[in-house]
């Protein structure tokens, strides 16, 4: 089977997802996740899918237009803003860096502008005052990609911008849940184990050369996705974290268990343990609580020697001993109680 993967150079994917819209048959887009888990999946998404989630996102922001691509071509949330962007009639607009306000005035017509932003980008924003003001004429700034600290919404939409916060997955064909309510046609449930279960006609196919994992995770028609989460009296999805101790720090999934692993392969680190913790800027930014008298420097050095720099913790809490449970086991609710 043939797939089309975006290019992640933003002009190449422009082109390769606008010939993509226009074919009679199209191949299915190929997206790779990040390998969060330590294995990147691939996800194939066939054209109706994709094109389901356009038309629900422009149903619920009420309008369609250009678009400011601010996010990697190659990954869902960039492809999503590509093509909402060509469906409206609207090559989308490259940012380049964060230059919010020099990409909006290259738009010279009357049509509504929206953006897609991860808490990151938007926090940096925040400190800019030329880049604010053009990210505020902007209809709508979708913050996806993690956790969106609520002071720094209100702090946003007190300056003007008008912020919807998405939940989704590549799985999803992106950004599925708006504000905590399912786009029209998108079913979310909670299943006994708390799991956040989604349905409806956004989803994947299934993940390339991995029959055994899409048979776990497509289940009589519903994604079985990694986060739990509970539905308030509204119906509104809140997410309470990820049920396989992974994080998003900055719009990245790190897993946790993993850096921990690789802080105690240090000959120096007696007994290492990380967290994420709430933060305005990353969303959730990672702690490691380490027994040892290694510096900061090179600890991050030394996860950034197998992993990602930026699966490396941003902060490091130095004790004397980890508490332990009665079976011999770390008590890690009593270590995040006290940071």
């Amino acid at each position: 089977m043939s797939f089309l993967r975006p290019s992640d150079e933003p002009s190449v994917a422009i082109r390769q997802l606008s010939r993509w819209l226009e074919a009679e048959t199209p191949d299915p887009l190929l997206i790779e996740t990040s390998g969060s888990t330590g294995k990147p999946k691939g996800v194939v998404l066939p054209r109706r899918a994709v094109l389901a989630s356009v038309e629900a996102s422009a149903r619920r922001l009420g309008e369609s237009g250009r678009w400011l691509l601010a996010l990697p071509s190659s990954y869902v949330a960039g492809v999503q803003v590509i093509v909402r962007s060509l469906v409206a009639g609207h090559e989308p607009i490259v940012v380049d860096g964060l230059d919010i306000g020099r990409a909006a005035a290259s738009d010279h017509t009357d049509t509504p502008v929206f953006a897609s932003l991860v808490p990151t980008q938007l926090h940096r924003i925040m400190g800019d005052p030329e880049q604010l003001a053009a990210l505020a004429h902007c209809h709508s700034v979708l913050v996806g990609g993690g956790g969106l600290d609520r002071h720094l919404r209100d702090r946003a939409e007190e300056l003007g911008v008008n912020v919807v916060t998405t939940y989704g997955s590549s799985e999803t064909s992106g950004g599925c849940v708006y504000d905590g309510m399912p786009l029209d046609g998108v079913g979310v449930t909670i299943g006994a184990d708390g799991r956040v279960r989604i349905a409806g006609p956004t989803l994947f196919s299934h993940y390339d050369h991995d029959p055994e994992l899409t048979a776990r995770t497509l289940v009589d028609g519903w994604f079985l996705t990694s986060d739990a989460g509970r539905l308030d009296e509204d119906g509104r999805l809140e997410i309470l974290g990820r049920l396989d101790d992974v994080v998003i720090s900055g719009g990245v999934k790190i897993p946790l268990a993993t850096v921990a692993g690789r802080l105690r392969e240090h000959l120096l680190v007696d007994q290492a343990e990380v967290f994420g913790v709430p933060d305005v800027e990353w969303g959730q930014k990672l702690v490691a609580v380490v027994v040892c008298s290694v510096d900061d420097a090179e600890l991050r050095d030394w996860v950034s020697m197998v992993h990602p720099r930026s699966w490396a913790p941003r902060e490091f809490v130095r004790v004397s001993s980890l508490p332990l449970l009665p079976n011999g086991k770390v008590d890690r609710q009593a270590i995040q109680a006290g940071l």
